[in-house]
């Protein structure tokens, strides 16, 4: 049972459940530790002071200073915060310029793409630059596509739905050799990759907590110092005066110590979640015909714990159904678009045809899985192809 769960959960690149260790940092700050962190008197210190340690910890893997990491309410907050505030900080300092231009990537995840098309419709310019068969961006693709009017460049570190790394220290060591800002979205690096924002070449980077077993609803935008945004939530000058609103010092205590301890097991995670993801697909392979990958190859351009296949002859959303009675949870694609009748944007971005997009899973490992569980999945997996097959007549 994967997590003391009857079914079998192969949808870590949505959510993962929170780390009990995790838990036991957060508790106290909801009960006796509960004073406000801009307070002076000493409750108030003492939720200040579980702040900075969760900085200090965030600052320890990203290889940055405590004054550059900004808490937010998530991932979809922090690329806001990038992506408008990099935006609007090149408009203000020069009104009478040329329109600020943004370059990014056709697979980026969708609070990045709909930011973007917010974007432009204020008026701001977008490139997004195409990628190869395997969702992975070309370097110099996204050097040509920079403007002089460029103000800055997203690409995420790796695609949350076919798991695709792409090489961003390559691109932001380019990009900001012309005095650009770099923007990636790690969300999906963290605990699989090396976040070390130097190393990287980026001034700009966000994370979600629940990504690596850590608590919704809180995450963080690590912003280089000198970068200039604009900041968007004004209030009582919290996070310096970078993020109005009183800070939720449980949950950031929960990320701070989520993110040291994914890294601290970063080598573990990937050596673990890479033999099941490639036991499963091997079993997969063995029961079902007509499967293909979707991606990069297992190896150094994916994530460890990506799996994503196209089954010919069948819909992606009826397999999963299906597969849910049997007590398997997986993905048609991102978390954040189920229920969307559109295929995935990213399988089409990469030449997929409507019809192959929408006959695919993401199945996503983590900590808590088995081999038993990858067997258990393809079998039922096996299982429900084979009666969708039959009763299309094949």
């Amino acid at each position: 049972m994967t997590y003391g769960r009857e079914s079998v959960y192969l949808d870590h690149a949505a959510t993962t459940p929170v780390d009990p260790a995790v838990v036991n940092v957060m508790l106290p700050y909801f009960t006796q530790e509960f004073g406000n962190p801009s307070s002076i008197y000493r409750s108030g210190q003492d939720a200040h002071a579980a702040l900075d340690r969760a900085r200090t910890q965030i600052a320890t893997v990203l290889g940055s200073r405590t004054s550059e990491i900004i808490f937010t309410s998530g991932a979809t907050e922090s690329i806001n915060l990038a992506l408008r505030g990099a935006a609007w900080a090149a408009r203000l300092r020069a009104p009478d310029a040329s329109t600020p231009h943004i370059v990014s990537s056709a697979v980026e995840h969708h609070a990045v793409l709909h930011t973007l098309d917010a974007l432009a419709r204020q008026g701001f310019a977008i490139t997004l630059v195409p990628v190869d068969e395997t969702g992975r961006v070309d370097s110099a693709d996204v050097i040509a596509a920079i403007r002089p009017e460029t103000c800055l460049v997203s690409v995420m570190l790796a695609n949350n739905e076919v798991g695709t790394i792409q090489p961003v220290a390559e691109i932001g060591a380019e990009v900001r050799a012309r005095g650009i800002p770099m923007h990636t979205d790690a969300v999906q690096a963290a605990g699989s990759l090396p976040l070390n924002v130097n190393a990287l070449n980026v001034d700009l980077l966000s994370l979600s907590a629940h990504k690596f077993y850590g608590p919704k609803g809180v995450g963080l935008l690590y912003v280089r110092k000198g970068s200039q945004l604009e900041w968007t939530q004004e209030g009582g000058g919290q996070e310096s005066g970078r993020r109005g609103g009183t800070e939720n010092t449980a949950y950031i205590a929960g990320l701070g110590e989520a993110l040291a301890r994914a890294e601290q097991g970063r080598e573990n995670y990937v050596t673990h979640t890479a033999g099941l993801r490639d036991y499963l697909w091997r079993a997969i392979r063995d029961r079902v015909d007509d499967v293909s990958l979707n991606g990069p190859e297992p190896g150094p351009h994916r994530l460890s714990n990506n799996l994503n296949i196209t089954i010919d002859g069948v819909q992606g959303e009826t397999v999963l159904l299906s597969l849910d009675i049997m007590g398997i949870e997986a993905s048609a694609g991102s978390a954040c678009t189920t229920g969307n009748s559109e295929p995935s944007h990213v399988l089409l971005a990469m030449g997929l045809s409507e019809e192959d997009a929408r006959a695919s899973l993401r199945l996503t490992v983590g900590r808590g899985n088995s081999i038993d569980e990858m067997d258990r999945a393809a079998d039922a997996l096996a299982e429900v192809v084979d009666r969708i097959r039959m009763l299309a007549g094949r």
